[in-house]
């Protein structure tokens, strides 16, 4: 900190003698001055430093940039260069993915600027506002952006952002082969927009640790991204559109393959470490497989996305990070709270007099459990206000007072585990007798613990509070209005029928709003198809099973050869969707018949096909 003022003086000299200068970052930034207090500088590596400029215009905000000596800019500015005219070759095509693309200059060997994105934070700094473990969790990014966006149609907008955003990256990321890929370069913006930030491996050219690569998934999409997009931990219909979005953004990108290799061959001479070969730009080519028919690329996309879900390494590489920068940063940053936007004081906010817990509420959103209602009285007359908390957040509120105080200074706080279903009435009512015993101590306590901001914060008011005096909240529709199902008994399933060649063709796409099985449980759900009429049962084609899930993702083609085009007229595509018991007969969940003359196969037929216990299929 002191070097670093040090050479804030040297900056200040310089605008005392010319006045004024134009960042290189673009030559529209006109500054006239620094401001020290808001300068700092990063915990990574290189120790970039984070500067603020005040700006010549007198309405303009400070000018945020920062300052990054040791890293060869180069390779970030030719990285944001791909991922711009990525977004151009999107957008042209109608596809707006709401990508941040943001400003990086190099101004020296080694060194250069970059520009801060505003109201922005690191995936980590928001993952380990729920313990050092919050990386291994699936609700803090869900928690965040609905903290940063109380409002029902707010929250809904920030995580279509997402969902387009999150999209992007993923394509833009695998086809570059983007590494080093950890919690503290990926960073969300409080409208939902997801970027990365740091370039500084690219081509595959993957950090090592030890014979291990650091980065095992083809690229970053973990749970807690997923329950942001299917609003919950089961998946929905709006996992669908996010990967319908990844395998459309994938093939416009494949389309304009020679463009980039183009672009990347002209650099090879330029003396980039990462890009120096031919064997380099042959990474991007094999991400690309221009080979590939749109659907084989699509089903690959697809397993690339089950792939990078499923990585545990990913998670792992997050939470070494977070015990790295834990022990980097030491312990001077004081605890908050993960859902309230910002911290208050017995001086900002009053001193509290009495709390009463007076009732749960049955909530919906944004999963289905309890809320406790609150009274707080302050000591300025007639001041009263309801907040709602879950059983979650008090306990929070407690694991965090434990890293300010002493046991012996806190209420124990009520059992978190409990005999039988933990939602129940019965539990909730327990729970809130609990409940108010520990908040009455809590506020009785000594005056360092109960005057304390982490109390106050607690209990001042939040945008969703303001519902609490009223009736239950209305139970939120499991899809968000842009991508709303059908609502047909039965659910549907999304096909793609094509035939070329004497071949038809047939891509099982995605399949939603099954029933669940007799004894609630969520089925194992696969496809299976007939090409009818089939005495010998030699037109059987099945997709992979989908575990757990009443709205799976396929992508997988099923194809029937020789097919002359006369036999067509004839052929009835019968689809079942089955769920697989094991040692049990497989349940029937729903079928249709499709009949191919209804279809005409001279282009691909894509939609939403209703099924039923039998009957003909409609589109």
């Amino acid at each position: 900190q002191g070097i670093l003022h040090e050479g804030l003086e040297d900056v200040k000299q310089f605008f005392k003698a010319n006045g004024s200068c134009r960042l290189p970052l673009s030559p529209s930034l006109l500054v006239k001055g620094i401001v020290p207090r808001d300068c700092s500088y990063f915990n990574s590596n290189a120790v970039p430093l984070k500067l603020s400029f005040q700006n010549v215009d007198p309405l303009g905000e400070n000018i945020r940039v920062i300052f990054k000596c040791g890293d060869d800019l180069r390779q970030d500015m030719l990285t944001l260069q791909m991922i711009r005219i990525m977004n151009k070759i999107w957008v042209q095509e109608g596809l707006d993915m709401r990508m941040v693309i943001f400003r990086c200059f190099s101004t020296g060997r080694g060194r250069g600027m970059v520009e801060m994105i505003p109201n922005a934070e690191t995936l980590r700094k928001i993952q380990v506002e729920h313990g050092v473990t919050g990386s291994f969790k699936d609700r803090p990014l869900a928690d965040w952006l609905q903290k940063h966006n109380p409002e029902e149609d707010e929250y809904e907008k920030a995580v279509e952002n997402f969902i387009y955003s999150c999209a992007g990256c993923c394509v833009a990321t695998y086809v570059l082969g983007i590494c080093d890929r950890h919690n503290d370069n990926i960073m969300l913006k409080t409208t939902g927009h997801m970027f990365h930030i740091d370039f500084g491996r690219f081509l595959g050219h993957a950090q090592m640790f030890g014979n291990i690569k650091r980065d095992r998934a083809p690229f970053v999409f973990t749970s807690d991204m997923a329950y942001v997009i299917n609003g919950g931990d089961k998946p929905s219909s709006r996992f669908h559109d996010f990967v319908d979005l990844c395998c459309q953004a994938y093939n416009l990108i494949r389309k304009h393959t020679h463009l980039f290799l183009n672009l990347l061959g002209l650099m090879l001479s330029c003396g980039i470490p990462e890009l120096s070969d031919l064997e380099d730009l042959k990474y991007v080519y094999d991400a690309l497989r221009p080979q590939d028919s749109d659907a084989d690329a699509t089903t690959y996309f697809t397993r690339l996305i089950e792939s990078s879900l499923g990585s545990v390494a990913t998670k792992l590489n997050f939470f070494i990070h977070n015990l790295a920068q834990m022990k980097f940063t030491g312990s001077d940053a004081r605890p908050t709270l993960s859902f309230a936007p910002r911290t208050h004081t017995i001086k900002t906010a009053g001193r509290i007099r009495d709390v009463f817990l007076c009732r749960h509420e049955r909530v919906f959103n944004p999963s289905k459990g309890y809320t406790y209602v609150v009274k707080v009285q302050r000591e300025s007359p007639g001041e009263v206000v309801f907040v709602q908390r879950t059983f979650e957040e008090f306990q929070e509120l407690h694991n965090k007072l434990r890293l300010l105080f002493p046991s012996s200074l806190l209420p124990s706080f009520p059992s978190r585990f409990v005999i039988g279903r933990s939602r129940g009435e019965a539990v909730a009512e327990r729970r809130k007798e609990e409940l108010n015993g520990y908040i009455w101590h809590l506020i009785h306590a000594a005056p360092e613990v109960a005057e304390c901001d982490l109390i106050y914060t607690f209990f001042h008011p939040l945008p969703r509070d303001e519902k609490a005096a009223g009736t239950n909240p209305a139970p939120k529709p499991a899809d968000a209005t842009w991508a709303r199902p059908l609502g047909k008994v039965g659910g549907e399933v999304k096909l793609s029928i094509s035939y070329k060649n004497n071949k038809l063709f047939i891509m099982v796409m995605h399949i939603r709003g099954l029933p669940p099985l007799q004894d609630g449980n969520d089925p194992d759900p696969y496809v299976k198809t007939y090409l009818l009429p089939d005495p010998q049962k030699t037109t059987k084609r099945k997709t992979k099973v989908a575990r757990k899930t009443c709205n799976p993702t396929y992508n997988e083609m099923l194809v029937y050869d020789g097919i002359p085009r006369g036999d067509l007229q004839q052929r009835e595509l019968r689809l079942s969707v089955l769920s697989e018991e094991g040692f049990w007969e497989n349940i029937l969940l729903g079928e249709v018949g499709i009949r191919l003359r209804d279809l005409d196969l001279a282009q691909e037929k894509m939609g939403w096909f209703a099924l039923g216990s039998r009957g003909h299929g409609t589109l």
